[in-house]
């Protein structure tokens, strides 16, 4: 097991921290002040080829697989949550399940001018009644001669109102249910019949879209059916395991910035005629995140390797997203209280931190269902089958 990082992707990194330094960090609060996506920094992530990291260069990618993934969502992760969503639901699920599950013709249509950022995608699982609870979706899509026709909705989709195409999951076949019964299908924001619902107002990452998106009778060629009818469920879930990676990889720069912030702070302030970074409960704090930090470094790394390796990673992913999101709060909770009034203040950035870093607990699956996939995974050479 080699976890050499090779010479591009250490120069990669260079190139996406300088991008990050100098495009997305001055629109970071603006963002979430405001509440929207900056399309023009999603035109520049295109043009700098940040959109397509992982795939192949002749789907119109940088070729830089998983491990190349995780370095550029570490890196905004450091920066701006929301981009880090933008990029992770455009690059590391929407985009992803056509290149999973999607057929030569498709992946030429769709995931070419996904990769090079000239079309936006986004991943539409959720529903009002179904969530973590994947199998209960109500979305139908209906055979009629070469076509589907889709009737339904999704709620809280990342990228809902800023995206071009849509991976969405509905019923084909409601006797199978989840196994055998429900299908992936590539949507066009432009079919007859599809519409953003509501606009949701966040506590957090305010400037990553999400939205409702509405199945009015949506005519889709039968061309546009992802993998096999009524293999649905496992594209998605396929799909997800790389994505619990890359919002691991992005906790994980969002953790090391708030380790750097307490530290810099900690040899700064002088309380009681000392640097608050001489006090034992400081250095504590200081020490338990940065041990925590070199602990989800390795699994993010080790489990990008296994992607790349082409060996099975579902536990792995399930640890990297369950550990990194409440580490990452953890750590910057550590960071705001270090910080004291300044921490809690809105001219800081750790406010936006800590807002932002609740959510990597309850979307790519919650943290009851990691626990659940977890435990799933672990017992299975027991024979034991682990239930919602």
């Amino acid at each position: 097991m080699d976890f050499t990082i090779p010479k591009t992707h250490q120069l990669f990194r260079r190139m996406v921290r300088d991008f990050v330094e100098h495009e997305v960090r001055p629109a970071a609060k603006k963002m979430d002040a405001l509440g929207y996506s900056d399309m023009d920094l999603v035109r520049k992530l295109a043009e700098n080829g940040l959109l397509g990291v992982p795939f192949p260069q002749e789907y119109g990618g940088a070729g830089l697989r998983e491990l190349g993934y995780c370095i550029l969502m570490e890196e905004l992760g450091r920066v701006c949550t929301s981009t880090a969503a933008i990029v992770g639901a455009h690059t590391g699920i929407g985009a992803m399940a056509i290149y999973l599950g999607g057929d030569e013709a498709q992946k030429a249509k769709y995931l070419t001018p996904l990769a090079r950022g000239e079309r936006i995608a986004a991943f539409a699982l959720t529903e009002p009644d179904a969530g973590s609870d994947a199998a209960n979706i109500k979305t139908r899509a209906v055979r009629d001669g070469n076509r589907y026709i889709i009737t339904g909705s999704k709620i809280y989709i990342t990228n809902g109102p800023i995206a071009d195409l849509f991976a969405v999951m509905a019923v084909t076949d409601p006797h199978l249910g989840v196994r055998g019964g429900v299908t992936a299908f590539i949507v066009e924001r432009e079919m007859a019949g599809f519409s953003i619902g509501t606009v949701e107002h966040k506590m957090g990452i305010r400037g990553s879209a999400t939205s409702e998106l509405v199945f009015d009778e949506v005519i889709v060629p039968a061309a546009n059916v992802i993998g096999q009818v009524g293999a649905g469920f496992i594209t998605f879930m396929q799909t997800l395991d790389t994505g619990r990676l890359g919002l691991g990889a992005a906790c994980l720069g969002g953790a090391q910035a708030a380790l750097e912030m307490m530290c810099r702070y900690a040899a700064g302030r002088v309380q009681f005629g000392t640097p608050i970074g001489d006090k034992q409960s400081i250095q504590w704090m200081i020490a338990d995140t940065a041990t925590e930090i070199e602990a989800l470094r390795s699994l993010v790394y080790r489990t990008a390797w296994l992607v790349d390796s082409h060996q099975p990673f579902t536990l792995e992913a399930a640890v990297c997203k369950l550990f990194g999101s409440e580490m990452a709060s953890r750590a910057i909770d550590r960071a705001l209280q270090v910080h004291g009034a300044l921490g809690y203040s809105r001219d800081f950035p750790l406010e936006r931190m800590w807002r932002d870093a609740r959510i990597a607990e309850i979307f790519e699956g919650t943290n009851e269902i990691q626990r659940i996939v977890i435990a799933g995974q672990v017992l299975r050479p027991y024979g034991l089958r682990v239930r919602p």
